[in-house]
Formats: C-alpha cells, structure tokens, sequence
C-alpha cells in the first residue's frame, strides 16, 4: 500500500503544488483519462529530488507530465503519482550567441517563439508541435522535414537514483521517434540546441507558413493526440488509412478525422477505449489490405 501522504508531506515541505485524483483529461490533448492517484507541480530541481526518493522509498510508480500532447491515459486513471515539471524547469536562456539552453517543461512553442525573437534560426518545423521541450527530446519530435537531432546540442536528465547529469546529442540515440530516454527511465530536465542566425522577419515568414500548413491539413478544432501512428517505411500511415475507406469511421466518441486520416479526434465524449478500438481496427484493416503493420505513436498510459 502507497503512503500517498508521505508523499504529499514531502511534497509540499519542498514547494510542490499537489493535488489528489485530479482527472487526467484536464491535462491531455485527447482530453481522454481517469484521475491520477496523486498530482505533484515541482518548481525546482531539489524538489524534484525531494519528491522522487520519497515515491521510490513508497514503491510508488511514476509518470512525468509534459503537455499531454502525445497521450492516451487510461480511463482508470493512474495508480501512482504523476509529476509535473514546473517554476526553473519552464526557463529559456540564451546562452551564447547562437545556442539556448531550455528547461524540460517549456512549452515548444515558447522556445521557437524566443528563438525568432532573438534572430535564430532553426526550429521553424517545431513551431505548433503542442508539446514541451523534454517531449520533444524523448521522442525526437519533428515535422516537415526537421527533427529535434538537427539541433540539439544536449540534454540534461535525472536518473532514477537521483543522480543529475548530461548527455551529448550522438549519445542519445536520435532516430525516428525515438531517443535513449525512451528505455532509459531518466528523467529530462532540460535541454540545449544551437541555431542559425537569420533575420526575425524571414523566421517568422516560415513560422507562419508552417502553422498555416497544419491549419489546412489537420483537425486542430478537435482534441487529439497529433498522429496517431508511425510512419510505414516506404509509406505513409493516413494515405494508406484513406485508402482503405476509414475516414470519419468512428467507435464511441473516437472517430477518423475526416480532414486527415493519421488523426483520431475526440468528438467529445470519447473514451480510452473507443480510442483502442478504433486503433485496432485501422491496424487490422490496414495490414488486411497491405499487409503493412502500423505501429502506435502515442504513448499508453495506465493500459495494460
């Protein structure tokens, strides 16, 4: 049995906000999942520390919350504690002419924003990925045609034991929606990428062009979890999704976007599992068809 309190006490002694069976689909882009055991907000690095040898003394799973961009939480909610980087963790600095170092639950939007306000160029492709700077790291985020790995100089974690300490980018294993985090279990606290200067005008004409792209290509009125699957080598996973006829094919509240097949989209009371019915029936269609596996991804959490 968790001691949640200990937690809490702890938590709270170390200048966490923290909050009990808060509902999950207040924190996630699919606005999909059941209430966490236990919410903590940690404003700084000791905290964080504080808070994850009190959870590992209790035995108590964790999960790190970034913006809940890439999600499907289970309707049973959580039975652990979730933690939210917060206060030094949302900082940018600029720390040298062409670099910025970023703390882990900075918004990515936030980051390009500070980017092109200071004449670098770089992360135009990140610009309306809504996730923070530590997901993006974790899964290497990228979009029309740049990745995380295409500027990232390194990033900074927190093990399990509470050690802290950095990784260079080759170290991390960059590839496709992948980066070492994802097997590792540390934790990112923040991260650095190196730039190109170029005029404020010229960044933001590509910024815009970029966010006006995504406006007539994907289901941004609707929550979602972004694209719901890989990419196929050799194809692409909503033109093979279209194909197959299942555009606007829904389960529940969890349909097929019908402005771009590589989307479900909540149409307002979807469930977890409307959601995984619907993933497995696409899979299941697709490779009937194809024979071509699509693989998730968007992360599960609290599915077995």
């Amino acid at each position: 049995m968790i001691n949640i309190d200990s937690i809490k006490s702890i938590a709270v002694s170390n200048g966490c906000e923290v909050k009990e069976n808060e509902k999950m689909s207040r924190l996630t882009t699919f606005k999909i999942g059941g209430e966490a055991r236990l919410l903590v907000s940690v404003p700084n690095i000791s905290a964080l520390k504080a808070v994850l040898f009190q959870c590992q003394k209790e035995n108590a799973p964790i999960f790190v919350l970034g913006k809940g961009s890439n999600l499907l939480v289970s309707d049973k909610g959580i039975d652990g504690v979730v933690i939210k980087l917060d206060g030094e963790f949302k900082r940018i600095t600029l720390v040298e002419d062409d670099t910025i170092f970023c703390g882990a639950a900075a918004s990515l939007a936030s980051l390009c924003r500070f980017a092109c306000d200071n004449g670098l160029s770089g992360l135009e492709f990140a610009w309306g990925i809504p996730g923070s700077v530590g997901g993006a790291v974790y899964m290497n985020a990228g979009a029309y045609g740049g990745e995380m790995k295409d500027v990232l100089i390194c990033s900074s974690h927190i093990g399990k034991n509470g050690e802290i300490s950095s990784l260079p980018a080759e170290e991390l294993d960059l590839s496709y929606r992948h980066s070492i985090y994802s097997e590792s279990g540390d934790i990112i606290t923040g991260a650095a990428v190196r730039l190109k200067r170029d005029s404020k005008a010229e960044i933001s004409r590509r910024m815009d062009e970029y966010m006006q792209r995504r406006r007539d290509k994907q289901p941004l009125d609707y929550p979602s979890a972004g694209s719901v699957f890989k990419r196929p080598q050799g194809y692409y996973a909503g033109t093979l999704i279209e194909s197959c006829g299942l555009k606007g094919c829904s389960i529940g509240g969890a349909q097929v976007s019908s402005k771009h097949a590589g989307f479900i989209i909540n149409t307002g009371k979807a469930s977890c599992d409307d959601v995984l019915s619907l993933i497995k029936h696409i899979q299941n269609t697709v490779y009937s068809k194809y024979a071509v596996e699509l693989e998730c991804e968007v992360k599960p959490i609290g599915i077995l």
